[in-house]
């Protein structure tokens, strides 16, 4: 049986910090809590989590800024409990590394099967990492095209030796594009190979927000990326033959 992950809870109302904490306990989950963003630094140098749900209006620093900070530091579960339901925020919470964004209220039972699958699939990335890495440290293009992913590094190669650190998002996204290098693959196949067993089927913005996360990661260290967009088509990953 896989072993539940430890949550960190970052909300302010108490009264749902509490109902929180105790339902996610009664599902075997182990929890601990903060009301604040200053509060959860001091905590988290004395304890560890393996997934952490996040409210955005905090007292002082903000949800925002809590998930780009923590995105940075490990390949942690980010969960944004909200209630704020804009696009805006939305786009901007998956753009700083969220795996999900829920809007209040939140249906509990929903989201203990949201956070089951979240762990699963950390898991499973987990293991595949590391088998890649004592079994098959490079995943090369089906095609000799001098572009490489690193899975024990999980990162980019370029036929100069240059790399490009990448989340498991934009890992994830570039095998599928690797795979079929020159051809072009629509939105919509990619959000469903991506994030159909998530319930996001229907939201071919997840693709745009790796895409654009990929790219200004790219441009801030001067690595060219041949990702291309199709207008009404859909997105290649352009090589030399």
């Amino acid at each position: 049986m896989l072993q539940q992950p430890t949550l960190a809870i970052i909300e302010d109302n108490n009264d749902l910090q509490e109902e929180l904490n105790f339902f996610l306990k009664a599902k075997g989950y182990e929890c601990w809590t903060a009301t604040s963003a200053e509060e959860f630094w001091r905590k988290l140098h004395l304890q560890k989590a393996d997934i952490f749900l996040v409210d955005i209006g905090l007292p002082g620093e903000d949800g925002f800024s809590l998930i780009s900070h923590l995105s940075k530091l490990g390949d942690f579960g980010l969960v944004i409990i909200t209630a704020r339901g804009g696009k805006k925020d939305y786009l901007n919470g998956l753009n700083l590394g969220a795996d999900l964004y829920l809007v209040k209220p939140v249906n509990f039972l929903e989201l203990n099967e949201k956070l089951q699958a979240l762990w699963q699939r950390m898991q499973l990335n987990k293991n595949e990492a590391s088998d890649a890495a004592k079994n098959q440290p490079l995943i090369e293009t089906t095609k000799k095209t001098g572009w490489r992913l690193e899975s024990a590094n999980s990162c980019l190669v370029n036929p100069k030796e240059e790399t490009l650190h990448l989340t498991q998002q934009e890992k994830e996204l570039l095998e599928l594009l690797l795979d079929q290098p020159n051809q072009i693959l629509t939105r919509i196949y990619l959000n469903d190979a991506l994030f159909k067993h998530q319930g996001y089927s229907d939201d071919t913005h997840r693709v745009d927000v790796i895409v654009s996360r990929l790219r200004k990661k790219a441009r801030d260290q001067d690595f060219t990326l041949p990702l291309k967009s199709i207008f009404a088509k859909g997105l290649v990953f352009i090589v030399e033959e």
